[in-house]
């Protein structure tokens, strides 16, 4: 007899095979058969794991909001070589290493927000928890590099980093990156961060 994969090692290859199409392709665009085939499970595994197409997006959106922040925090990290007055500005650097992947195609949750347009979808509030927890992320580094009002600043910041992605989707380019940069080292009321606006 074949013993197939622990269940939770099928919800994994769900995850992932939903996560690379619904980032790839779009979350309407996806459907429950293509993930079905791609993830190599039966239709009936899938929603063992997962009651709907919406609690698959959930779950997606809930994984890359880990995943991505966790990746941000050590770009910045590296970037900034242990300067923490640094570390603001080099999350633009960050971006445009991500804006220069082959595999960037905007943001997971920008494009889950313009796709879904009903304010009670679950969706909106893993949409809504990310935007909030990285504004936080934002908020400390600028606390951390000694900004006076590092709660005004993130949300600035914040605008510039959301703003950057979608432009960078548009022109096909990481230069929105760069762009933004500048402009977050205009905003960042510390002197010391301003000293790297252009290092």
């Amino acid at each position: 007899m074949t013993v197939g994969p622990a269940p939770s090692a099928a919800r994994e290859r769900i995850l992932d095979a939903a996560s690379a199409a619904f980032y790839a392709r779009g979350l309407g665009a996806v459907g429950v058969d293509s993930i079905v085939e791609d993830a190599g499970v039966a239709k009936a595994t899938l929603y063992r794991h997962f009651r709907t197409k919406d609690d698959l997006v959930v779950a997606f959106l809930r994984r890359r909001d880990g995943r991505w922040r966790a990746w941000l925090r050590e770009a910045v990290e590296r970037l900034a070589e242990g300067r923490p007055a640094a570390r603001p500005l080099c999350v633009f650097d960050a971006l445009g290493e991500w804006f220069a992947s082959e595999e960037f195609r905007g943001c997971a949750f920008i494009n889950a927000a313009t796709e879904i347009a009903d304010p009670a979808h679950p969706a909106r509030t893993a949409v809504e928890d990310h935007s909030r927890a990285l504004r936080d992320y934002l908020r400390d580094l600028l606390d951390e590099a000694g900004s006076p009002d590092p709660d005004d600043d993130a949300g600035a910041l914040l605008l510039l980093v959301e703003g950057a992605i979608i432009s960078a989707v548009i022109e096909g380019d990481p230069s929105p990156a760069v762009r933004a940069r500048r402009a977050a080292g205009r905003v960042i009321t510390t002197t010391d961060t301003r000293e790297h606006t252009d290092g």
